[in-house]
């Protein structure tokens, strides 16, 4: 009964074995048949070349640029180890992270810019309330001030000034930024000797 048994069940087990090693075999001619997604691992290479170019994305978005990167060469990794998919996947992730970049970039860009047009613009007022202080004081009578000096600090605080102006033109917003305010800092020491000797005065009569 036993060896029958045996050779009833023969057939099934052959059965079985036959259908494991088509599968296995479509698998091999599916794998063989597999190719690189050539055209999306080139608009993945493109698309970060275009962020690693482009000023404001280096500049204010630079975690999300390198993930881009990254991604782009983990894309290359799974091509070369013939993981199609994967690499797919990946080249669709390095893609969208170097749009992002790039979008992030210019909306950066732009609210540094309002930043340093507004410091700037701050810079040029003292500018011109710290001359009109300065010129009074000079009307002022037993004001004990080193006019030469302060007119020199003036006169650096102004240059200053223009180059910032000039950093902004550049679209070198935080060198603008700097400058500006690096004058308004000196427009300020001037004010505060001005009120100084202005009370001092005052105390006097």
């Amino acid at each position: 009964m036993r060896t029958h048994n045996r050779r009833a069940e023969r057939p099934g087990v052959l059965c079985m074995r036959g259908f494991t090693a088509l599968i296995c075999i479509f698998g091999l001619v599916l794998a063989a048949c597999a190719k690189p997604p050539v055209e999306e691992m080139e608009n993945a290479a493109s698309a970060v070349t275009r962020a690693e170019n482009d000023p404001n994305a280096v500049t204010y978005a630079g975690a999300t640029l390198s993930r881009a990167k990254d991604a782009l060469n983990r894309m290359r990794s799974e091509a070369e180890s013939k993981r199609y998919e994967a690499a797919k996947n990946f080249a669709a992730e390095a893609v969208s992270a170097a749009e992002k970049a790039i979008a992030d970039g210019r909306a950066a860009a732009a609210r540094a810019r309002e930043d340093a047009a507004s410091q700037l613009n701050q810079a040029k007022a003292a500018l011109t309330d710290t001359g009109k202080s300065l010129e009074n004081a000079k009307t002022v009578k037993n004001i004990v001030l080193d006019f030469d000096a302060m007119d020199r600090d003036y006169d650096n605080a102004r240059r200053t000034t223009v180059q910032a102006e000039l950093s902004l033109a550049e679209n070198n917003y935080p060198d603008s930024v700097d400058k500006s305010r690096t004058a308004r800092g000196m427009l300020s020491s001037i004010d505060g000797k001005i009120s100084g000797a202005a009370t001092s005065v005052s105390r006097k009569k």
